[in-house]
């Protein structure tokens, strides 16, 4: 995962409660204690890891029974909010306190659960060039924040108690909005409780519809996606981005859609990064003038959950004439919320395999 993580930010929030229903709602709250240890997923952190990060995972969430056609076709899935404190065990990366949304996913009779959580995370003691030099993971108190869980999951074993245990993997990083990033991926061992609200009244599930043929016409998009990031260096400024894009899509069915198209990219901080270059390295004939947009073309998935869609693309920089930057494959993922039928927003990270460039905010329109 290193510095990929799809920084969503509390958009996820908004895209999970972000239209009324009417249909009745059931709930239910669990928590968990957990004990791990932080992957040494780059050399650079290894002074980092001196003990074995402890925390707390503490969630709410709202259970569907199938009574709407999406929930059915999920297997029944939950989605809320989750409370993370971590103590990672090293003076210099201190605690951390997060933010989630987040969706669970059932298998194997309901037995085994997988849970993914997205939202924001705050450091008690980020990288300070005079105070705390040594913590080259996390370069400001803000981070884009995951985590991953995996869980044998009993409910309402008695009285709407129940018991949960597995591992779960937490990931923060702040996907270079402000240098440095290294980033930590924190694999632990979870063991909690979980509780049925007003247990007694929870309906039985609603039986599966026969799979059902569904397509669309093809459609085309077309976006605009900004936000800021830093060079990488330490000590690089924050400066804007924009791109502009256009692709077609074609829903193949109710889950899935199938994408392509093209984008330009304009980036401040790969112009900063070309100049500074130029500068700092001048045996290496960097051209301060070399040309900072790129053109890329891309295809992709769109997987859909009522009006919320997880997307993923991979794309290829088509024009790229400074490749000093970054490699030339990139790749994206994030949610997409449907606003009206043609207007959609989205929050997404765009990355070169697992190293993160930035974090897009975008608006769109669907013809």
């Amino acid at each position: 995962m290193k510095k990929t993580v799809p920084c969503l930010l509390f958009l996820c929030c908004l895209f999970l409660q972000g239209q009324k229903e009417k249909t009745p709602k059931f709930y239910s709250l669990d928590g968990s204690y957990f004990y791990g240890t932080i992957m040494e997923h780059n050399r650079d952190i290894g002074h980092l890891i001196t003990g074995h990060p402890t925390g707390l995972i503490l969630s709410w969430n709202q259970k569907t029974y199938g009574l709407k056609d999406w929930e059915r076709r999920y297997n029944y899935p939950d989605f809320g909010y989750s409370f993370t404190y971590q103590d990672l065990k090293n003076q210099y990366l201190g605690e951390t306190y997060g933010l989630y949304a987040h969706f669970s996913f059932y298998f194997f009779k309901r037995n085994m659960m997988f849970r993914i959580g997205q939202g924001l995370a705050y450091n008690t003691n980020p990288y300070d060039p005079d105070e705390n030099y040594m913590n080259n993971a996390f370069g400001s108190h803000l981070l884009s924040t995951t985590y991953l869980m995996g869980n044998y999951h009993k409910k309402n074993i008695i009285n709407g108690f129940g018991l949960q245990a597995g591992v779960s993997v937490i990931h923060y990083s702040n996907a270079d909005i402000k240098s440095p990033n290294t980033s930590t991926n924190t694999f632990t061992f979870n063991l909690g409780v979980n509780y049925l609200l007003d247990h007694e009244a929870h309906p039985a599930y609603v039986p599966k519809d026969e799979k059902e043929k569904y397509k669309e016409p093809v459609h085309y998009n077309f976006a605009v996606r900004s936000g800021v990031n830093s060079t990488g260096v330490v000590g690089s400024p924050q400066l804007p981005f924009l791109t502009v894009a256009a692709y077609a899509d074609k829903v193949i069915n109710r889950k899935s859609t199938l994408l392509g198209g093209a984008e330009l990219i304009m980036s401040r901080s790969l112009e900063e990064f070309i100049a500074y270059k130029a500068v700092a390295f001048p045996q290496q004939e960097n051209d301060p003038d070399a040309d900072a947009k790129r053109v890329g073309v891309f295809v992709g998935h769109q997987l859909t959950f009522n009006k919320m869609s997880l997307i993923t693309q991979l794309g290829y920089y088509a024009y790229y004439p400074y490749k000093s930057y970054v490699e030339q494959v990139y790749n994206r993922i994030g949610l997409q919320r449907e606003i009206t039928k043609d207007w959609w927003a989205s929050a997404t990270v765009r990355s070169h395999g697992a190293n993160a460039e930035a974090v897009e905010f975008s608006i769109g329109y669907r013809l």
